[in-house]
């Protein structure tokens, strides 16, 4: 959930047993519908760091 506004980021994470048991998940449930709504299942990433530049829109920090 979205801590400003309360509602859903539309995501989530669910830990697998092993490798064999995600990669048959992910392959049964990519691209299946769920509540009317297309869905995509894939591998969790580590996020990539950030660079530590945080311009505004318009490029003033």
């Amino acid at each position: 959930m979205d801590k400003y506004s309360n509602r859903s980021k539309g995501f989530g994470f669910v830990e697998m047993p092993d490798q064999a048991e995600a990669e048959k998940a992910i392959k049964q449930l990519n691209g299946s519908q769920f509540e009317g709504r297309s869905i995509v299942v894939n591998e969790a990433k580590p996020r990539e760091e950030r660079s530590g530049d945080r311009r505004s829109f318009n490029g003033n920090r």
